[in-house]
């Protein structure tokens, strides 16, 4: 079978999914080894039996909604490829928004920094950031234990040093002084129907899901990342795009100074932040 008939079968078959097409170019992709651009200049190549076989097994996964991020292991995000697994979200496009506020304090606030990542995930947020600040003294924490360990491999195989910690929220932490703190921490509502649909079905939900409303993770490090924030350190953080006004809020109650919002690549608000003044105690 040549590529273009087997991809377009894909398309047709991955009707559930709003991104089909990239869905069957990831797939055929991992099976060829080759780039998206090679299967538009070799359209009529052929597929061995194997390969073929390959890829039904993949579709199969990807029909009864398997993210592609899972059925892979692995998702590009900044530029660097992440393995994943189902022990943490999938890095998303949207949290860039929160990578590019980050690096834009990082550049105005010279050399010697030290960063922090809550609750890191694959380690998608810390990494990047260790990518663009070789060196920037970074720090990582993650409760989970399987999340954690995919960190960690995360950071290795590309030859980023970060100092990883199990821990939930700052609990374990003993350093202090970060000039930044960043989280994408949950902030999904148990009662949101969205939980029940497409590729979060598959994702973990305590990574997802908080109380009161979606924001009681986002409280509480609103009400402890003071303890740990140098003068003038920034904590920033993702949330969903109908919460904008109550993070602001909360940061701005807390004492943050400078609060304000950022969108996504869809021009949602999705990242929030505040400025931590260095007369007021934490």
């Amino acid at each position: 079978m040549q590529i273009a008939s087997l991809r377009q079968q894909l398309i047709q078959r991955f009707t559930d999914s709003d991104s089909a097409a990239l869905d069957a170019d990831c797939l055929l992709c991992a099976v060829l080894s080759c780039t998206r651009t090679y299967l538009r200049t070799w359209p009529e190549q052929e597929l061995t039996p194997e390969q073929v076989a390959q890829v039904e097994q993949f579709a199969v996964r990807r029909e009864q909604g398997e993210p592609v991020a899972y059925i892979l292991g692995v998702r590009e995000f900044w530029s660097l490829p992440l393995q994943v697994s189902p022990a943490t979200l999938i890095p998303r496009p949207d949290t860039e928004a929160l990578v590019e506020w980050a690096l834009t304090l990082l550049s105005e606030q010279g050399q010697g920094q030290k960063a922090l990542d809550l609750g890191t995930g694959t380690g998608a947020i810390a990494l990047a950031l260790k990518s663009e600040f070789p060196a920037l003294a970074m720090w990582a924490l993650e409760r989970e234990p399987a999340a954690l360990d995919l960190a960690r491999r995360n950071a290795a195989r590309l030859g980023f040093s970060v100092n990883f910690l199990a821990s939930n929220w700052f609990s374990a932490l003993n350093e202090r002084n970060f000039q930044l703190i960043v989280s994408n921490p949950p902030y999904i509502d148990a009662a949101d129907p969205h939980l029940a649909q497409g590729d979060v079905r598959f994702e973990p939900h305590s990574a997802l899901v908080a109380d009161e409303d979606g924001l009681a993770d986002i409280r509480q490090i609103i009400d402890q990342a003071p303890e740990y924030l140098a003068a003038g350190g920034w904590l920033l953080l993702e949330h969903g795009w109908q919460q904008a006004e109550a993070v602001r809020d909360l940061l701005s109650s807390r004492g943050f100074q400078a609060v304000t919002t950022k969108s996504d690549l869809g021009g949602q608000d999705r990242v929030s932040g505040g400025q931590w003044p260095g007369d007021v105690a934490g």
